[in-house]
């Protein structure tokens, strides 16, 4: 993060084909006080090229983008820069884009009718190592994870410190935070939150979160 007029600024990655609508974030994300929109990318090869030079705190993904899809340029920029996390931004809510994004890495999806506020708070949650989405796609992914009978598994089974671990992502916290409530290492974090993924068959923090949920309510 940056510092802007004596605050701290957090520094957000737009990417966004359409102009009026890039346009039209760029101006929201900029109009709040600790933000700004300080790398816009009309396309995901723009993306590719820009982000990891300015690496940004956050990133703002369109899903359908022309030529290479915000999707596979989502797996791309996380194959290169792991932490920084990215929240998929479209206008549709079918199971299948939705998936498809989570698997690629996405660490939060949202809808483009989200409210400014919401908008706002969502990007401070991810920030926060949350796994934000809108309620309706919060509901597609828990529904989902119930209906596959893998949830109740027994194969699916956690140590007492990934079961920690685990508990804590849920509640939002980074690594960091994580690794000091626990008295771990950073590094320790990471490998728990490997096996979590591997034993669960899923590959993002937002999966993982939509896992555990599905499994208590079930």
């Amino acid at each position: 993060m940056q510092e802007r007029k004596g605050a701290t600024c957090i520094r957000v990655a737009l990417v966004e084909d359409q102009l009026d609508t890039r346009e039209s974030w760029r101006r929201l994300i900029s109009s709040f006080p600790d933000f700004e929109c300080t790398c816009v990318c009309a396309s995901a090869e723009d993306a590719l090229r820009m982000i990891p030079e300015n690496l940004p705190d956050v990133v703002l993904m369109d899903v359908f983008l022309p030529r290479m899809s915000g999707i596979e340029c989502t797996a791309r920029l996380k194959a290169m820069k792991p932490d920084i996390p990215i929240v998929m931004l479209t206008a549709s809510d079918e199971d299948e884009i939705l998936f498809l994004a989570l698997e690629s890495g996405a660490d939060g999806y949202l809808l483009k009718r989200t409210k400014p506020a919401d908008l706002r708070a969502a990007l401070l949650d991810v920030l926060n190592g949350g796994a934000p989405m809108t309620s309706e796609i919060a509901r597609h992914v828990v529904a989902s994870f119930r209906k596959k009978s893998g949830l109740s598994d027994p194969s699916v089974a956690l140590t007492h410190r990934e079961e920690e671990t685990l508990v804590l992502l849920t509640k939002g916290y980074s690594n960091k935070e994580i690794a000091d409530h626990l008295g771990i290492g950073i590094e320790t974090v990471r490998s728990h939150l490997k096996n979590i993924y591997t034993k669960m068959h899923v590959r993002s923090r937002t999966e993982a979160v939509a896992h555990y949920m599905s499994r208590r309510l079930g």
